[in-house]
């Protein structure tokens, strides 16, 4: 027998209708790419969302076509956002911090027809222009056309130009596909993890449980984490939901313009990484100031060190909610929130109650296996591979890429995802990460492969060895090492190291450090033994890290 309630599919073309049908007037501001800030209004967004859908059917966009972007937090790449996925067209959000080949390659792989970029990444996409034949047509959310080589290039105004508002939306099932991320948390290529209009609408309703994110219409909220960071964790669903005022803090994330915005606008709430975490804390103490309506902040991406979750709780008397996640979770897999048995704790016991990754909302569940997949027990001691599943995790990649791990394992046994991590969990359901089982490096809330630097170092004259690990950085969180075995004989320095890589990784992937060693561990298979390594260097201290130790 079946119910007998009304078919309303969750599309996300709804959540823009509700907030334009309960909240017009409610404002967007945006820290604009050029500098001003920029009103715009829940209504006005709508507007343009729907021209947006027209110029892009105009320009022979259809269902299932993918829709690019390289852009900052702004009112017009979230026109773009649900103008593009409203159609059933792909939202393809572009990590502008990933090396140019690597964007090229992402967008062929995504065979996007329609490129939106701001004007920051004019060079980057000028660059790759002749490498990315599926774009037909560029358009620029910021700046001026004219001063582009990008063949037809059009500004964003002449895109919406003439365009009615009258569009189709919705009208699909809810499992069409939404939006496209790729992440490169994984050796190799970079994989796309496609949502859907039902994972999208599921999981803002996750992330915004009283527990997670806990928004409402009386809320300011400022994500700092971008729109091309996992859908900006969710919030740009999430405010036009709930008819949270939402203010988007464009390229500019630095202390300074972070904390003129959250004190201009009256924001009550911030989601970003530790490391921008760090620089507003740094420039609010530096300069003698205080927080006069943030509330809460939501600090994910990588682990949130102790001096930032005592700063804003001890010193400045607003909630952290430590939240932990992947790209293949879209992206929030747990809270940080404390238990009701964490209230008998000594204020410290609650501090590093908190330094945990913490429960998982409704929505997500969590288990621990050993290698063979044998369930291992919630009593906070034993630890073995964290495995997810819920409505809005992945159950493959885009294309099927990467259906297999490095050991020809299948990545959803049990039709559980396996996240590579390994963690404990503890009777009240209390998860903490203890390690990764891949050796990629997480740097500011981003990804760096050590396997791809490896690759390149080893190939240095005299290098007959080489490894990467991840080192404690104070405000990184995390940055590599390089660890070489020279040559019989050859004596490589570390400028030698340093020019090998420069021009074949992202700047921001270079190793802080280079050291060399006599002999690189090797496992029983002959694999480079990481875990040997992180304990010799376990104390290593990177000469970038002491001046980056401002709060102690």
């Amino acid at each position: 027998m079946l119910g007998l309630m009304q078919d309303w599919p969750l599309t996300v073309d709804k959540v823009i209708d509700h907030a334009k049908a309960n909240f017009p007037r409610r404002e967007v501001v945006t820290r604009s790419t050029d500098g001003p800030i920029v009103r715009s209004s829940y209504a006005t967004v709508w507007d343009h969302a729907r021209r947006a859908t027209n110029a892009l059917k105009a320009r022979g966009v259809g269902l299932g076509d993918r829709v690019a972007t390289l852009a900052w937090s702004t009112d017009r790449h979230m026109e773009v956002w649900y103008g593009a996925m409203n159609m059933g067209a792909v939202l393809h959000t572009v990590n502008p911090r990933l090396f140019p080949e690597q964007i090229a390659w992402i967008i062929n792989h995504a065979e996007d027809k329609v490129l939106f970029l701001d004007s920051t990444f004019l060079p980057i996409v000028e660059g790759i222009a002749a490498s990315i034949p599926t774009v037909k047509h560029f358009v620029l959310l910021s700046g001026d056309p004219k001063q582009s080589k990008l063949p037809g290039v059009i500004g964003y105004e002449q895109f919406l130009e003439g365009q009615s508002t009258e569009a189709a939306w919705g009208g699909f099932d809810e499992h069409t596909a939404a939006g496209l991320c790729y992440t490169s948390g994984t050796t190799g290529d970079p994989k796309g993890v496609l949502y859907s209009h039902r994972s999208n609408i599921l999981h803002a309703m996750m992330a915004n449980q009283t527990d997670g994110f806990g928004c409402g219409a009386a809320d300011h909220v400022m994500p700092i984490a971008p729109m091309f960071h996992a859908n900006a964790w969710a919030i740009s669903f999430v405010a036009p939901m709930c008819g949270a005022k939402l203010v988007m803090p464009g390229p500019k994330l630095d202390g300074a313009n972070l904390y003129e915005l959250i004190e201009g606008e009256g924001v009550t709430f911030i989601a970003g990484v530790p490391t921008v975490q760090l620089a507003l804390l740094n420039h609010v103490r530096d300069n003698g100031l205080k927080f006069s309506a943030l509330r809460r902040v939501a600090v994910g991406g990588s682990a949130i060190p102790e001096a930032v979750l005592r700063a804003y709780e001890d010193d400045y008397g607003v909630e952290v909610i430590h939240a932990w996640g992947m790209t293949e979770m879209s992206p929030i897999g747990t809270f940080g929130k404390l238990h009701p048995e964490h209230q008998k704790l000594s204020h410290d016991d609650r501090i590093k109650a908190k330094l945990k990754q913490g429960r998982a909302p409704f929505g997500v569940e969590l288990k621990i296996t050993d290698d063979e997949g044998k369930l291992k027990p919630h009593n906070g001691k034993d630890f073995g591979r964290l495995m997810v599943r819920g409505p809005a995790v992945a159950k493959a990649y885009f294309k099927n890429a990467g259906a297999k791990n490095e050991r020809g394992e299948c990545l959803q046994p049990c039709g559980f995802f396996d996240t590579g991590d390994v963690a404990t969990i503890d009777e009240l359901g209390i998860m903490q990460i203890t390690d990764r089982a891949k050796d990629v490096i997480k740097s500011g809330g981003e990804w760096i492969s050590s396997i791809d630097i490896e690759n390149i170092a080893v190939g240095a004259d005299g290098v007959a060895c080489a490894a990467v690990i991840g080192v404690y950085h104070p405000k990184w969180d995390e940055r590599p090492l390089l660890i070489v075995e020279p040559k019989p004989g050859a004596n490589p320095t570390r400028e030698h190291m340093l020019a090998a890589l420069n021009g074949k990784i992202a700047k921001w992937w270079t190793p802080d450090d280079v050291v060399f060693v006599e002999k690189i561990p090797l496992g029983a298979t002959g694999k480079i033994n990481k875990l040997a390594l992180r304990e010799m260097f376990k104390d290593y201290k990177l000469p970038t890290a002491q001046a980056a130790e401002k709060i102690t």
